[in-house]
Protein backbone atom coordinates (compact mmCIF):
# COMPACT_ATOMS: atom_id res chain seq x y z
CA UNK A 1 0.00 0.00 0.00
CA UNK A 2 0.73 2.96 -0.96
CA UNK A 3 -0.45 6.18 0.70
CA UNK A 4 0.28 10.11 0.74
CA UNK A 5 -0.63 13.13 2.67
CA UNK A 6 0.17 16.93 1.11
CA UNK A 7 0.23 20.08 3.16
CA UNK A 8 -0.14 23.03 0.82
CA UNK A 9 0.15 25.50 3.49
CA UNK A 10 -3.39 26.08 3.88
CA UNK A 11 -4.89 22.99 4.12
CA UNK A 12 -4.10 18.78 4.57
CA UNK A 13 -5.30 16.63 2.03
CA UNK A 14 -4.77 12.64 0.78
CA UNK A 15 -2.44 13.00 -2.31
CA UNK A 16 -2.23 11.08 -5.92
CA UNK A 17 0.37 8.41 -5.83
CA UNK A 18 1.55 8.77 -9.39
CA UNK A 19 4.66 9.85 -10.40
CA UNK A 20 3.96 13.12 -12.15
CA UNK A 21 1.89 14.77 -9.22
CA UNK A 22 4.23 13.50 -7.01
CA UNK A 23 7.37 15.56 -8.90
CA UNK A 24 4.62 18.36 -9.31
CA UNK A 25 4.35 18.38 -5.47
CA UNK A 26 7.92 18.45 -5.13
CA UNK A 27 8.16 21.25 -6.69
CA UNK A 28 6.74 23.45 -4.67
CA UNK A 29 8.57 25.22 -1.75
CA UNK A 30 5.69 26.01 -0.02
CA UNK A 31 4.07 22.42 0.63
CA UNK A 32 5.31 19.73 2.44
CA UNK A 33 4.96 15.72 1.20
CA UNK A 34 4.59 12.51 3.05
CA UNK A 35 4.64 9.75 1.38
CA UNK A 36 4.56 6.20 2.75
CA UNK A 37 5.07 2.52 1.92
CA UNK A 38 3.78 -0.28 3.72
CA UNK A 39 3.98 -3.99 2.78
CA UNK A 40 4.45 -2.25 -0.88
CA UNK A 41 6.10 -3.99 -3.89
CA UNK A 42 9.58 -3.42 -3.99
CA UNK A 43 9.31 -3.49 -8.05
CA UNK A 44 6.88 -0.37 -7.44
CA UNK A 45 9.10 1.00 -4.66
CA UNK A 46 12.52 0.89 -6.75
CA UNK A 47 11.55 3.54 -9.33
CA UNK A 48 9.58 5.72 -6.81
CA UNK A 49 11.92 6.46 -4.88
CA UNK A 50 15.05 6.82 -7.50
CA UNK A 51 13.34 8.56 -10.43
CA UNK A 52 10.86 10.72 -8.21
CA UNK A 53 13.09 11.91 -5.22
CA UNK A 54 16.38 10.62 -6.89
CA UNK A 55 18.07 9.01 -3.79
CA UNK A 56 21.04 6.78 -3.83
CA UNK A 57 21.01 2.89 -5.28
CA UNK A 58 22.57 2.35 -2.03
CA UNK A 59 19.98 4.01 0.07
CA UNK A 60 17.28 2.88 -1.41
CA UNK A 61 18.63 -1.01 -1.47
CA UNK A 62 19.15 0.14 2.26
CA UNK A 63 15.53 0.97 2.62
CA UNK A 64 14.02 -2.26 0.56
CA UNK A 65 16.36 -4.98 2.71
CA UNK A 66 14.40 -4.10 5.73
CA UNK A 67 17.49 -5.48 7.82
CA UNK A 68 19.77 -2.51 9.51
CA UNK A 69 20.10 -1.77 13.40
CA UNK A 70 19.08 1.78 14.00
CA UNK A 71 21.63 4.83 12.16
CA UNK A 72 21.65 7.91 10.30
CA UNK A 73 23.60 8.48 7.12
CA UNK A 74 23.45 12.26 5.53
CA UNK A 75 23.27 12.78 2.11
CA UNK A 76 23.59 16.39 1.99
CA UNK A 77 19.68 17.33 0.44
CA UNK A 78 18.27 14.68 2.19
CA UNK A 79 18.77 12.46 5.51
CA UNK A 80 18.42 8.66 5.57
CA UNK A 81 17.40 6.86 8.78
CA UNK A 82 16.44 3.97 10.13
CA UNK A 83 14.21 3.71 13.42
CA UNK A 84 12.90 0.22 14.87
CA UNK A 85 9.03 0.51 16.63
CA UNK A 86 8.81 -2.38 19.02
CA UNK A 87 5.82 -4.91 20.14
CA UNK A 88 5.36 -7.52 22.62
CA UNK A 89 3.65 -10.72 22.37
CA UNK A 90 3.03 -13.40 25.27
CA UNK A 91 1.37 -15.79 22.88
CA UNK A 92 3.54 -19.12 22.90
CA UNK A 93 6.70 -17.24 24.74
CA UNK A 94 7.10 -13.72 25.25
CA UNK A 95 8.74 -12.75 22.32
CA UNK A 96 9.75 -9.03 21.61
CA UNK A 97 9.47 -8.06 17.92
CA UNK A 98 10.55 -4.94 15.78
CA UNK A 99 9.82 -3.70 12.49
CA UNK A 100 12.15 -1.66 10.97
CA UNK A 101 10.99 1.99 9.93
CA UNK A 102 13.36 3.76 7.06
CA UNK A 103 12.95 7.48 6.60
CA UNK A 104 14.20 9.69 3.83
CA UNK A 105 13.74 13.52 5.12
CA UNK A 106 13.92 16.47 2.96
CA UNK A 107 13.68 20.21 3.16
CA UNK A 108 9.78 19.75 1.53
CA UNK A 109 8.56 16.12 2.14
CA UNK A 110 9.27 12.75 4.21
CA UNK A 111 9.38 9.64 3.04
CA UNK A 112 8.78 6.64 5.23
CA UNK A 113 9.04 2.77 4.22
CA UNK A 114 7.95 -0.14 6.31
CA UNK A 115 6.53 -4.01 5.65
CA UNK A 116 4.07 -4.03 8.72
CA UNK A 117 1.52 -1.50 10.02
CA UNK A 118 3.15 0.58 12.91
CA UNK A 119 1.10 2.06 15.19
CA UNK A 120 2.64 4.83 16.11
CA UNK A 121 3.25 5.85 12.74
CA UNK A 122 -0.58 5.63 11.84
CA UNK A 123 -1.57 7.31 14.79
CA UNK A 124 0.99 10.33 13.70
CA UNK A 125 -0.73 10.16 10.29
CA UNK A 126 -4.07 10.66 11.81
CA UNK A 127 -2.60 13.61 13.77
CA UNK A 128 -1.22 15.53 10.75
CA UNK A 129 -4.97 14.79 8.87
CA UNK A 130 -6.76 16.37 11.70
CA UNK A 131 -4.95 19.24 12.44
CA UNK A 132 -2.22 21.45 10.50
CA UNK A 133 -0.34 23.10 13.27
CA UNK A 134 2.14 19.54 12.90
CA UNK A 135 2.53 20.40 9.34
CA UNK A 136 3.35 24.45 9.66
CA UNK A 137 7.05 24.33 11.08
CA UNK A 138 8.27 22.50 8.35
CA UNK A 139 9.80 18.49 7.50
CA UNK A 140 12.30 18.50 10.31
CA UNK A 141 9.35 19.41 12.95
CA UNK A 142 7.06 16.22 11.25
CA UNK A 143 10.16 14.08 11.83
CA UNK A 144 10.28 14.44 15.62
CA UNK A 145 6.81 13.64 15.89
CA UNK A 146 6.96 10.64 14.18
CA UNK A 147 10.11 9.83 16.46
CA UNK A 148 9.05 10.99 19.20
CA UNK A 149 5.25 8.69 19.17
CA UNK A 150 7.92 5.81 18.11
CA UNK A 151 9.71 6.15 21.38
CA UNK A 152 6.90 6.42 23.29
CA UNK A 153 5.62 3.54 22.23
CA UNK A 154 8.37 1.83 23.92
CA UNK A 155 7.75 2.12 27.36
CA UNK A 156 4.52 -0.13 27.73
CA UNK A 157 6.59 -2.51 26.42
CA UNK A 158 8.91 -2.34 29.15
CA UNK A 159 5.69 -2.28 31.48
CA UNK A 160 4.34 -4.82 30.11
CA UNK A 161 8.08 -6.95 30.43
CA UNK A 162 8.13 -5.83 34.07
CA UNK A 163 4.43 -7.03 34.81
CA UNK A 164 5.71 -10.49 33.37
CA UNK A 165 8.23 -10.62 35.85
CA UNK A 166 6.24 -9.70 38.80
CA UNK A 167 4.05 -12.79 37.96
CA UNK A 168 7.16 -15.03 37.48
CA UNK A 169 8.70 -13.75 40.59
CA UNK A 170 5.30 -14.58 42.98
CA UNK A 171 4.67 -18.15 40.66
CA UNK A 172 8.50 -19.13 41.88
CA UNK A 173 7.45 -18.78 45.41
CA UNK A 174 4.04 -20.37 44.94
CA UNK A 175 5.30 -22.89 42.01
CA UNK A 176 8.62 -23.23 41.26
CA UNK A 177 7.71 -25.11 37.93
CA UNK A 178 10.32 -25.93 35.25
CA UNK A 179 8.21 -24.24 32.81
CA UNK A 180 9.60 -20.40 34.58
CA UNK A 181 12.81 -21.25 33.85
CA UNK A 182 12.23 -21.71 29.89
CA UNK A 183 9.34 -18.02 30.74
CA UNK A 184 12.53 -16.52 32.16
CA UNK A 185 14.58 -17.18 29.29
CA UNK A 186 12.50 -16.22 26.92
CA UNK A 187 12.14 -12.61 28.96
CA UNK A 188 16.27 -12.29 28.87
CA UNK A 189 16.61 -12.73 25.01
CA UNK A 190 13.78 -9.95 24.40
CA UNK A 191 15.26 -7.30 26.93
CA UNK A 192 18.69 -8.42 25.24
CA UNK A 193 16.91 -7.65 22.13
CA UNK A 194 15.11 -4.38 23.37
CA UNK A 195 18.43 -3.18 24.66
CA UNK A 196 20.68 -3.76 21.43
CA UNK A 197 17.57 -1.49 19.34
CA UNK A 198 17.43 1.28 22.57
CA UNK A 199 21.46 1.75 22.46
CA UNK A 200 21.99 2.54 18.70
CA UNK A 201 19.05 4.79 18.45
CA UNK A 202 19.97 6.66 20.98
CA UNK A 203 23.02 7.31 19.15
CA UNK A 204 20.94 8.38 16.06
CA UNK A 205 18.81 10.89 18.38
CA UNK A 206 22.46 12.02 20.01
CA UNK A 207 23.11 13.32 16.22
CA UNK A 208 20.66 14.57 15.41
CA UNK A 209 20.55 16.84 18.47
CA UNK A 210 24.78 17.36 17.80
CA UNK A 211 25.53 17.57 14.21
CA UNK A 212 24.73 19.84 11.82
CA UNK A 213 22.44 18.84 9.11
CA UNK A 214 20.73 20.97 5.63
CA UNK A 215 17.24 19.35 6.48
CA UNK A 216 17.27 20.16 10.36
CA UNK A 217 16.69 23.36 11.56
CA UNK A 218 19.02 24.01 14.26
CA UNK A 219 15.55 25.51 16.65
CA UNK A 220 14.31 22.32 16.03
CA UNK A 221 17.34 20.35 17.95
CA UNK A 222 16.15 20.79 21.03
CA UNK A 223 12.87 18.60 20.19
CA UNK A 224 14.80 15.95 19.14
CA UNK A 225 17.38 16.38 22.44
CA UNK A 226 13.87 15.81 24.20
CA UNK A 227 13.26 12.48 22.99
CA UNK A 228 17.03 11.49 23.38
CA UNK A 229 16.33 12.32 27.07
CA UNK A 230 13.50 9.67 27.08
CA UNK A 231 15.93 7.03 25.43
CA UNK A 232 17.99 7.31 28.08
CA UNK A 233 15.74 7.09 30.34
CA UNK A 234 14.45 4.05 28.66
CA UNK A 235 18.01 2.63 28.54
CA UNK A 236 18.25 2.76 32.12
CA UNK A 237 14.89 0.93 32.56
CA UNK A 238 15.77 -1.66 30.43
CA UNK A 239 19.30 -2.05 32.39
CA UNK A 240 17.12 -2.68 35.58
CA UNK A 241 14.25 -4.96 33.99
CA UNK A 242 18.20 -7.10 32.71
CA UNK A 243 18.61 -7.01 36.57
CA UNK A 244 15.50 -7.89 37.91
CA UNK A 245 15.25 -11.15 35.37
CA UNK A 246 18.99 -12.46 36.55
CA UNK A 247 17.72 -11.67 39.85
CA UNK A 248 14.55 -13.98 39.34
CA UNK A 249 16.80 -16.28 37.74
CA UNK A 250 18.97 -16.52 40.88
CA UNK A 251 15.81 -17.02 43.42
CA UNK A 252 14.27 -19.91 40.56
CA UNK A 253 17.55 -21.58 41.14
CA UNK A 254 17.78 -20.96 44.97
CA UNK A 255 14.11 -22.04 45.74
CA UNK A 256 14.64 -25.23 43.89
CA UNK A 257 17.91 -26.21 45.54
CA UNK A 258 16.06 -25.34 48.91
CA UNK A 259 13.36 -27.90 47.76
CA UNK A 260 15.90 -30.23 47.09
CA UNK A 261 17.54 -30.13 50.06
CA UNK A 262 13.93 -30.15 52.11
CA UNK A 263 13.82 -33.41 49.64
CA UNK A 264 17.04 -34.87 50.63
CA UNK A 265 16.45 -33.75 54.63
CA UNK A 266 13.24 -35.82 54.57
CA UNK A 267 15.08 -38.83 52.83
CA UNK A 268 17.53 -38.43 55.37
CA UNK A 269 15.58 -38.94 58.60
CA UNK A 270 13.21 -41.40 56.76
CA UNK A 271 16.42 -43.53 56.58
CA UNK A 272 18.21 -42.48 60.03
CA UNK A 273 14.51 -43.75 61.37
CA UNK A 274 14.64 -47.26 60.01
CA UNK A 275 18.32 -47.78 60.23
CA UNK A 276 18.03 -49.25 63.66
CA UNK A 277 15.16 -51.45 62.51
CA UNK A 278 17.04 -52.71 59.83
CA UNK A 279 19.82 -53.74 62.26
CA UNK A 280 17.33 -55.12 64.94
CA UNK A 281 15.95 -57.52 62.18
CA UNK A 282 18.98 -57.93 60.64
CA UNK A 283 20.31 -59.19 63.79
CA UNK A 284 17.97 -61.44 65.09
CA UNK A 285 16.14 -62.93 61.76
CA UNK A 286 13.31 -62.39 62.74
CA UNK A 287 12.44 -66.16 63.75
CA UNK A 288 10.11 -65.97 65.92
CA UNK A 289 7.72 -68.37 64.52
CA UNK A 290 10.49 -71.24 64.04
CA UNK A 291 9.63 -74.63 66.06
CA UNK A 292 12.85 -74.64 68.00
CA UNK A 293 12.85 -75.93 72.07
CA UNK A 294 15.08 -74.90 74.51
CA UNK A 295 17.36 -71.79 75.26
CA UNK A 296 16.61 -71.16 71.57
CA UNK A 297 12.91 -71.28 72.20
CA UNK A 298 13.23 -68.44 74.78
CA UNK A 299 14.29 -66.07 72.09
CA UNK A 300 11.50 -67.34 69.60
CA UNK A 301 8.80 -67.11 72.01
CA UNK A 302 5.95 -64.05 72.00
CA UNK A 303 7.44 -62.13 74.73
CA UNK A 304 10.60 -61.76 72.91
CA UNK A 305 8.30 -61.16 70.05
CA UNK A 306 6.11 -58.36 72.01
CA UNK A 307 9.80 -56.77 73.31
CA UNK A 308 11.04 -56.50 69.98
CA UNK A 309 8.12 -54.67 68.58
CA UNK A 310 8.05 -52.30 71.09
CA UNK A 311 11.96 -51.51 70.38
CA UNK A 312 11.20 -50.88 67.31
CA UNK A 313 8.91 -48.57 67.66
CA UNK A 314 10.49 -46.67 70.28
CA UNK A 315 13.44 -46.67 68.47
CA UNK A 316 12.24 -44.25 65.44
CA UNK A 317 10.07 -42.29 67.94
CA UNK A 318 12.52 -41.41 70.29
CA UNK A 319 15.08 -40.42 67.35
CA UNK A 320 12.56 -37.99 66.09
CA UNK A 321 12.20 -36.38 69.00
CA UNK A 322 16.24 -35.79 69.36
CA UNK A 323 16.15 -34.57 65.60
CA UNK A 324 13.60 -32.36 66.62
CA UNK A 325 15.55 -31.29 69.92
CA UNK A 326 19.01 -30.77 67.82
CA UNK A 327 17.21 -28.32 65.70
CA UNK A 328 17.46 -30.52 62.38
CA UNK A 329 13.76 -30.69 61.84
Amino acid sequence: MIRALYFDGNQTRGFPTEPAMLQQALQSADGLLWLDFESSDPQIDEPLLHNVFGFHPLAIADALQESHIPKIDDWENYLYIVLHAIYYQRNNGSQLKTNELDIFLGHNYMVTHHDQPIQALNAVWDECQRDERHWKNGSDHLLYRLIERVVTSYLPVLELVDDEIEEIEDLIFRNPRPQLIERIFNLKRAVAHLWRVISPQREVLNKLTRDDYAVIDSRAKIYFRDVYDHLVRLHEISESIRDLINGALDTYLSVINNRMNDIMKTLTVITTFFMPISFLTGFFGMNFFAPHEGILGIWTGRFFFAVTLLIMLLTPTAMYFWIRRRGWL
